[in-house]
C-alpha cells in the first residue's frame, strides 16, 4: 500500500478513509508481555536510546493489533537527556531533574540540540520505516509548557506550583525558557521527519493546569512556532484535562487535535472548530471493564466521530499498565469494521 493512502494519514487530512484508523497512545510498552520481557534490567532512557530494542518495542503493537499507525518508541525528556540536562526516569515515578531551573543561570543548561546529539533517533526510524512498509510512523515530543513544568518542579506535580509562579512572576524568565524549549523541541521533530517520520504528536500532558487567557499568553506562542516550523507531515496536538482550552489548541497550528474523555467528540468538534481533524477519545480505564462495556463505548465515540472531519480513533489517554491485550485487539478489530458512513 501506499503510504500517502493510509487511513491515519487520510484521516489526519480531513480525506474519505475506508474505515476509521486507530492507534493507541502508549501501545510500545507497558501492558505487552513481549514488551516486560525486551525491558527486563534495562533502564527506560538506555531503551530509548538503543536503536534495536527501539525498533523492536515501536513494532511489537503493529504486530499484535495491526493498528493503522506506529508511534516511536521514546519518552518526552530524551532530547533534554541529549543536550545534557542531568535527568533520570525513576520507575513508578516519572523524570526526575537532578538541579530544576529556577533563575537565570539555569537556562544555561539548555543548549540548542543537534542532529548529532541523537543518532539513534535517525538510525532507530530509518530502520523502522523500511520495516512498516505501508504502516506510518508517528514521531513525537514533549511540549514546552510540559517539559518546563519538570524542569521547575525537579520532576512530577500535582499542581505545578513552582511553575506557575515562573510562569506568573518572572514572565521575562518564562518566556525565555520556553523559547529554548520550542527551539529543542522544533529540531527533535525535524529529526524524526529527516529519518522518515510520517506524521508528529505533540503531547502537552499537563497544559490542562492553565486557563485559556494564560494559555494564550504564555504557551500559544510558543506552541505555534513549533507546528509552524513542522512541515510536511500531518501534526498533532493533544494535551490532558483541555476541554476548556480545545478552542485555543485549535488555533495553534495542528492539523489534528487530541481529545481527552473528558468531553464527547461532537461537543469537541464544536469547541475546536472547523479545518480540524480530531484524535480520541475512550477513557483507557473502560479497557479493565467487560468486553460488552468496552464495546458499547467504543461504538459510542465512534458514533459521536462523525461530527468531527476527520477522526482517528484512540484512547483518551495512555494504555493503562494492567490493560489486557486481548482487549485491545478486539478494540482494534471493533474500529476497523466501523466505516465512518455506516
Amino acid at each position: 500500500m501506499n503510504l500517502a493512502d493510509s487511513a491515519f494519514l487520510r484521516a489526519c487530512r480531513r480525506q474519505p478513509v475506508p474505515h476509521t484508523p486507530v492507534w493507541y497512545m502508549r501501545q510500545a510498552g507497558r501492558s505487552l508481555p513481549e514488551y516486560l520481557k525486551v525491558r527486563e534490567g534495562v533502564p527506560m532512557l538506555t531503551a530509548c536510546a538503543t536503536p534495536d530494542l527501539i525498533v523492536e518495542i515501536t513494532m511489537q503493537p503493529v504486530r499484535r493489533y495491526a493498528v493503522d499507525a506506529a508511534i516511536y518508541f521514546s519518552d518526552i525528556v530524551v532530547p533534554l537527556k541529549a543536550i545534557g540536562v542531568d535527568l533520570d526516569i525513576k520507575p513508578g515515578v516519572g523524570p526526575v531533574v537532578a538541579d530544576p531551573i529556577r533563575d537565570a543561570k539555569g537556562l544555561e543548561a539548555l543548549r540548542p540540540l543537534e542532529p548529532d546529539d541523537e543518532p539513534f533517533v535517525t538510525e532507530s526510524i530509518r530502520a523502522l520505516t523500511g520495516e512498516l512498509g505501508g504502516t506510518p510512523l508517528i514521531g513525537f515530543a514533549g511540549a514546552p509548557f510540559t517539559l518546563g513544568s519538570y524542569l521547575i518542579e525537579g520532576g512530577p506535580s500535582k499542581n505545578h506550583d513552582r511553575t506557575k509562579a515562573m510562569m506568573y512572576g518572572a514572565p521575562e524568565l518564562w518566556h525565555e525558557l520556553m523559547e529554548r524549549l520550542s527551539g529543542i523541541v522544533l529540531e527533535h521533530l525535524r529529526i524524526q521527519i529527516a529519518a522518515g517520520a510520517s506524521a508528529v504528536q505533540l503531547f502537552d500532558s499537563w497544559v490542562g493546569a492553565v486557563a485559556p487567557d494564560d494559555y494564550r499568553e504564555f504557551i500559544l506562542p510558543h506552541t505555534r512556532r513549533i507546528f509552524e516550523g513542522v512541515e510536511g507531515v500531518p501534526r498533532i496536538h493533544f494535551g490532558v484535562g483541555t476541554g476548556e482550552l480545545l478552542g485555543v489548541l485549535g488555533e495553534a497550528g495542528a492539523d489534528v487535535v487530541g481529545v481527552d474523555w473528558r468531553v464527547p467528540l461532537d461537543e469537541a468538534a464544536r469547541r475546536v472548530g472547523p479545518g480540524k481533524a480530531l484524535q480520541g477519545n475512550l477513557d483507557p480505564a473502560i479497557l479493565l471493564a467487560p468486553w460488552e462495556v468496552v464495546e458499547r463505548k467504543a461504538r459510542e465515540v465512534l458514533r459521536r466521530g462523525r461530527a468531527a472531519e476527520g477522526h482517528v480513533f484512540n484512547l483518551g489517554h495512555g494504555v493503562l499498565p494492567s490493560t489486557d491485550p486481548d482487549q485491545l485487539k478486539r478494540l482494534t478489530d471493533l474500529v476497523h469494521e466501523f466505516t465512518p458512513d455506516s
